[in-house]
C-alpha cells in the first residue's frame, strides 16, 4: 500500500513568497511492518551482504555492558502488539509473567568485538532523494553498535554507513551475525517495508534570512494568540498551524531535505575532509508523526484506534529521548566522513 501525505493546512508560499527560493524535496520512507527481502529497501530487514565479506563489528570495550537478547525484545513487542489490538487493552497474568521474564537484563559475555545491528538499507532506484554513492554505488546500508559506549563521554551512539554496488553482490550472507545482547531496546528495529514518497520541504526557520524568520515568528505568535482567545471563549478550535511542525520539515524517516534543529541551536555542518557545507543524507526518527495534530499523518493511516500513537512507531527504533538522528554527507565527495546531529 502506498502512503500519501495530506496537503499542507496552508500554502506557506502564498503567505511568504520568498520561501520559494529555498524550497527543496525530501523522500519520506514511510516504514511499515512487513517481511522485506535482501533485494528490497527496508528498515530492519535482511542486508544484501556478501557471504565472503566480514560483517562489520564494533571493537570498543564493552566488557561491562548489560542488555537483553534481541529475540526477547522482538517477542515482548509481539506480546504488546497483540494487547493493543484487543478491544479491552491490558496484559493477562500469563502475559505479564512472560513480559517480566523477557525484560530480564543480562551481562554481555566476553570482550570480543560486537556485531553491529543492521538498521536499514536503501536502494537508490527506490529513493528519489538518495544521492549516488562513491564510485557509482547504488545501495546505502546503515548499521550501529547496540551499546552507548562511544565518543569523549563514552555515552554516544555509533552509526556506521556502508555503500556498495548491488549488482556485484553474489551469494548473500544468511543469517547475519547478531549481538548476543543489546544495550538499549530502541536500537533494535522491527522488519519494515518502505513506501517512499517525495514531498516538498523548507529549511528550519532559524536558518532562513533573519528578516524572513522574524516574520514567520510573528505570524505564528499571532495564530497562537487567536487560538488562545477561541479557547477562552469556549469555542474549541482545531489547534494552531505552525511553520516548524506543519509546513516545513516532515517527521519520520526520510532521505534528503533539511535538518530540524528544534532541540539545539543550528550548528554548522561542514565536511571534516574538505570544509564543504554538508547536506542531509538520512534522518532516523523515533516516530512517524506526533501525538498532537498529526498533520503529516498519511491519509492511509487515518483510522480510529484506541492506541493511535503505537502505529506511529512502526520501526520501534528510539534515538535520544524519542528524538531524531540526522546524518550529513559531503556533496562534493560521498566518500568523505559523515557527521551526525541528534535532535
Amino acid at each position: 500500500m502506498t502512503r500519501t501525505t495530506p496537503p499542507r493546512p496552508l500554502d506557506v508560499e502564498a503567505l511568504f513568497p520568498e520561501l520559494g527560493a529555498y524550497k527543496g524535496t525530501t523522500t519520506r520512507l514511510h516504514p511499515r511492518p512487513g517481511d522485506p527481502g535482501a533485494s528490497e529497501s527496508s528498515v530492519g530487514g535482511p542486508m544484501l551482504w556478501p557471504a565472503d565479506e566480514p560483517w562489520p563489528v564494533c571493537s570498543e570495550a564493552h566488557s561491562s555492558g548489560r542488555g537483553r537478547r534481541p529475540a526477547d525484545i522482538h517477542r515482548e513487542r509481539d506480546v504488546l502488539a497483540r494487547v493493543w489490538t484487543r478491544e479491552l487493552a491490558g496484559l493477562t497474568s500469563d502475559e505479564r509473567r512472560l513480559v517480566d521474564e523477557l525484560q530480564c537484563s543480562l551481562r554481555k559475555p566476553g570482550t570480543d568485538p560486537v556485531p553491529l545491528v543492521g538498521v536499514a538499507q536503501l536502494y537508490r532506484r527506490d529513493i528519489p532523494d538518495l544521492p549516488a554513492g562513491p564510485e557509482g554505488c547504488d545501495l546505502l546500508q546503515v548499521f550501529w553498535c547496540p551499546f552507548d559506549v562511544h565518543g569523549p563521554g563514552s555515552y554516544a551512539l555509533l552509526p556506521h554507513l556502508r555503500w556498495r554496488r548491488s549488482a556485484e553482490v553474489g551469494e548473500v550472507l544468511a543469517p547475519a551475525p547478531q549481538p548476543q545482547v543489546i544495550g538499549y531496546d530502541g536500537y533494535v528495529p522491527e522488519p519494515c517495508v518502505l513506501h517512499p514518497e517525495q514531498v516538498a520541504t523548507y529549511p528550519f526557520a532559524g536558518l532562513l534570512p533573519e528578516e524572513l524568520s522574524a516574520r514567520i515568528d510573528s505570524w505564528e505568535q499571532a495564530l497562537a494568540e487567536e487560538e488562545a482567545a477561541r479557547c477562552e471563549e469556549d469555542e474549541g478550535g482545531a489547534g494552531s498551524v505552525g511553520y516548524q511542525y506543519d509546513l516545513s520539515i516532515p517527521p519520520g524517516w526520510r532521505v534528503g531535505g533539511f535538518a530540524s534543529w528544534h532541540v539545539t541551536d543550528p550548528a554548522p555542518m561542514d565536511c571534516p575532509a574538505c570544509s564543504a557545507p554538508m547536506e542531509v543524507l538520512l534522518t532516523i526518527d523515533s516516530s512517524e508523526w506526533d501525538g498532537g495534530s498529526g498533520s503529516w499523518k498519511p491519509l492511509e493511516d487515518r483510522k480510529p484506534h484506541p492506541y493511535p500513537f503505537s502505529f506511529a512507531t512502526p520501526t520501534k527504533i528510539r534515538v535520544g529521548r524519542d528524538g531524531e538522528l540526522n546524518g550529513f554527507a559531503c556533496p562534493a565527495d560521498p566518500a568523505h566522513p559523515y557527521r551526525w546531529s541528534l535532535q
